[in-house]
């Protein structure tokens, strides 16, 4: 009986070509003459064999038992779109018109009509439309009979575009306001815009970046990115402790663009870019400076000012349940950069990071319930190295809001390399409110002596440091807002409030 039933097993195999859990694109079933579309007749008899697949009927008959797979296909996607009253129908009765274009969503989906159902597929497309940051949430019902799907997608889009004003006062510029706004409903076809301009009275600083993500039924479009900026802050690398000759804190300017390109592969995104960023050293007036009070050089090129072109390569796999606070899932990404010896500092070097960030649901203190902010463990694993000549002020800063929280930014380290774990205990309060336990680590693995003018070693920055501590988490109409007190191994207490998860 064994015998027999390992035969029929391998002539089920070679006929259709694949193993029995592979059936549902397999040639051997009844087809309307494409690969993988099978009717709804299309049926599958075994004797005396198992295949794990499908629905079926089972009947026992002496020693043979004869099974029968009926295998459900997809018949129809719908995609409908609801208001923030989670309501099908506007106020005149009518369907709901969403700004992204149904086929564009339609055709981020592997599950097709005309394709075998298989649930593992139906759930990884969910996921996938709830990473996007243009919808706010994703649910799915199935409308089914004896040979046939209907699946129907109800989603909620964000509100786009917005419009963000601020404003504030730092050591650097004084009084400065802030203008933002974005936009991720492009076309229809969630091409994102987002664009930041800051004014004073000393300076202007803007970020813009275009973002035309790959479209995965289009395979021969690439999507690509755009990207232009200027910056300027007190520096991380050179902080006050050693100051200027003039006793002015280091000012750190930086302004560039880049283009690149996008690709997806299955789970996996990828990105090629082309990158510029002149990086400048001054003082408060916004004159170069060449060197610290020290006489330390700050910058590669001995004038205070360099030149970085670098090609950039990324690739990351997101399998998260969903964007904003997920609840289970992870996030792994890989990058290297290759500075190409063009400009000022005549620099050629190679950066490669790591990050990986995995969330884990648990149930110490919550009734399971639903709420904005999930009980879970968050763990964040970074690490980071160059090889070459490189600007100081590019070294790698740890320490900070969102690095070592208990130090402020760099004051860690400033290092050739870095390696940083942080975990966090997030819990609910109440339905908007949330809590959060906890601790980072990170080091420079020695390597501060080993950058160009050693700033951090000069700057008695420890290269290693823990911090932990708790802090509160508020969702709001303006997005998630994070409030966390750190206490570093030092002995150092720091509050900061910010936006956004921590990661």
């Amino acid at each position: 009986m064994r015998v027999q039933i390992t035969v029929v097993a391998i002539a089920v195999m070679l006929v259709g070509g694949k193993n029995p859990e592979a059936l549902a694109d397999s040639q051997s079933s009844t087809q309307d003459g494409a690969s993988g579309i099978v009717t709804p007749e299309a049926t599958i008899h075994i004797e005396g064999g198992y295949a794990k697949y499908g629905n079926y009927i089972g009947a026992t008959s002496g020693d043979s038992q004869a099974l029968e797979f009926s295998q459900k296909v997809v018949r129809d996607i719908q995609i409908r779109f609801i208001n923030h009253k989670n309501e099908l129908l506007d106020d005149k009765g009518q369907l709901i018109k969403g700004r992204t274009q149904t086929d564009f969503i339609i055709g981020l989906l592997r599950l097709k009509p005309g394709q075998v159902f298989r649930e593992d597929l139906l759930q990884a497309d969910l996921q996938r439309l709830r990473r996007l940051e243009s919808f706010n949430q994703v649910d799915v019902n199935r409308e089914e009979d004896a040979s046939s799907v209907n699946i129907i997608y109800k989603i909620k889009e964000r509100r786009f575009p917005s419009l963000i004003l601020g404003g504030g006062s730092n050591d650097d510029v004084g009084l400065y306001g802030r203008v933002g706004y974005k936009d991720a409903y492009i076309s229809g076809l969630n091409d994102k815009l987002d664009t930041t301009v800051q004014f004073s009275t000393k300076d202007v600083q803007f970020n813009s970046q275009f973002t035309s993500r790959y479209r995965p039924g289009e395979p021969n479009r690439l999507g690509y990115n755009i990207r232009s900026f200027r910056s300027r802050n007190i520096s991380g690398t050179f902080n006050e402790d050693i100051r200027l000759a003039n006793g002015n804190k280091v000012r750190e300017g930086r302004f560039g663009g880049s283009v690149g390109l996008l690709r997806s592969f299955d789970d996996w995104d990828t990105s090629v870019a082309l990158n510029y960023t002149r990086i400048s050293l001054r003082d408060q007036e916004y004159n170069v400076a060449q060197v610290d009070r020290l006489g330390s050089p700050l910058s590669v090129s001995g004038t205070g000012i360099d030149d970085l072109f670098t090609v950039s390569f990324a690739v990351s796999r997101d399998q998260r349940d969903r964007r904003d606070n997920p609840t289970q899932g992870s996030i792994l990404t890989l990058s290297t950069e290759q500075a190409i010896p063009i400009g000022l500092g005549n620099i050629s070097s190679n950066r490669l990071r790591g990050d990986y960030i995995q969330y884990l649901p648990v149930s110490w203190i919550g009734n399971g319930r639903p709420t904005d902010n999930p009980e879970m463990l968050a763990i964040n694993l970074q690490i980071g190295t160059t090889f070459g000549d490189f600007p100081p002020a590019d070294a790698f800063n740890i320490g900070g809001l969102n690095s070592v929280r208990g130090y402020g930014y760099g004051k860690v380290a400033s290092g050739r390399s870095y390696g940083l774990a942080s975990v966090e205990y997030r819990f609910p309060i109440f339905q908007s409110i949330g809590g959060i336990l906890f601790s980072d680590l990170a080091s420079d693995f020695g390597s501060s002596e080993t950058v160009l003018g050693e700033p951090g070693v000069l700057r008695d920055k420890p290269g290693s440091g823990f911090g932990y501590g708790l802090g509160l988490r508020l969702k709001s109409s303006f997005g998630l807002i994070r409030g966390d007190l750190g206490i570093s191994d030092q002995g150092e207490v720091r509050f900061e409030v910010t936006t956004g998860q921590r990661f």
